[in-house]
């Protein structure tokens, strides 16, 4: 992997960036606010991932995920893996808001197992999704859209390890269920939140998305 890491803080990008090298992952460059993050993208055509903290310079407010959209719009091929302190929803409900893989966010202070982190580098380079649990959890809950009520609990569940970005046999050792009853919740999901017959997996993004949005919704309202 070549990767970019965006960092404001010097002791934990330094961190992250020899993480990484140790891990044989490519570190094309590392910086510390927003407007050096895109500069870095412009310069480098051969870039699989960019791991971005939200809140960076000069206001420490958006910046990092100002910086990552724009990022997802001049470059789609280029995966983004948010980095945060907090579970702000609108943050994952902006970061897939474009219906694509590729994407992550997860929190900083959960991130205890490092050959975990580098899994979940890999699998959001290879256009994969990785949300929190905790984040998930959130979103579930500040949810109130009628289609995500008709869920059954065991369905919430699914639908939220989806979000995470396991796949059938993940979601399966997750919930300690097997593989053919994650199918048949998942066809329920499917059902409820009114998906239509599109591809199957981009029927698992729109359902991810249906309470993502349905959070960013809710945030923006209070």
């Amino acid at each position: 992997m070549r990767i970019i890491v965006a960092e404001d803080s010097v002791l934990l990008r330094s961190g992250m960036v020899k993480l990484l090298e140790d891990a044989g992952v490519e570190v094309a460059a590392a910086v510390g606010d927003a407007e050096d993050l895109l500069a870095a993208v412009d310069a480098r055509s051969d870039l699989d991932l960019c791991l971005v903290d939200i809140r960076m310079p000069p206001g420490y407010a958006e910046e990092g995920l100002q910086a990552a959209v724009e990022i997802r719009r001049r470059r789609p091929e280029v995966a983004v893996l948010l980095l945060s302190q907090h579970v702000v929803s609108r943050y994952a409900a902006e970061l897939l808001g474009g219906g694509t893989g590729g994407v992550g966010y997860l929190l900083k202070d959960r991130v205890a197992d490092i050959d975990e982190f580098l899994v979940t580098l890999r699998r959001v380079a290879d256009g994969g999704t990785a949300i929190d649990p905790e984040v998930v959890s959130q979103l579930l809950s500040r949810r109130d859209d009628s289609a995500i009520e008709r869920l059954s609990p065991r369905e919430s569940e699914v639908l939220g390890a989806m979000a995470e970005g396991l796949n059938n046999a993940g979601i399966a050792a997750k919930l300690f269920i097997t593989e053919r009853a994650v199918e048949k919740h998942i066809r329920a999901i499917f059902t409820k939140l009114d998906l239509g017959q599109d591809d199957h997996d981009h029927r698992r993004v729109r359902a991810v998305l249906e309470y993502l949005r349905g959070s960013e919704h809710r945030g923006a309202a209070q």
